[in-house]
């Protein structure tokens, strides 16, 4: 099944993953340990990975192709919304090469998000 990853610079990882799957959760199966690090969601159209690493938030979607862009716009799109103030920037790379969406705080809106 089609991938892509992202890695977002962050001083505060868990703090941004715990709060993003709070968030999505509301939605959609989703879940975040404290004492591992990781998350998982789980969407209709695929599931999400998150990992705090010491410097950055390790972020992965899966899902069919049509379905990657929706995937990676729900999760860096939510993600640069909460992070408004440290300015993250979720760049996703699919596992075929190609550049997926990029996030920015100064974007307002996923019309603005580029891929």
């Amino acid at each position: 099944m089609p991938r892509s990853v992202a890695r977002v610079t962050t001083d505060r990882p868990a703090r941004y993953a715990k709060q993003l799957a709070a968030h999505l959760g509301r939605r959609i199966e989703a879940h975040w340990s404290e004492e591992t690090g990781r998350g998982e969601l789980t969407f209709g159209a695929g599931t999400g990975t998150l990992e705090a690493a010491p410097d950055a938030l390790l972020l992965a979607v899966e899902g069919e192709a049509d379905q990657l862009a929706v995937l990676e716009d729900v999760v860096g799109r939510h993600l640069v919304r909460f992070g408004t103030r440290d300015e993250l920037v979720v760049a996703w790379q699919r596992d075929n090469g190609e550049p997926g969406l990029v996030h920015r705080n100064d974007e307002p809106g996923p019309e603005n998000a580029q891929g």
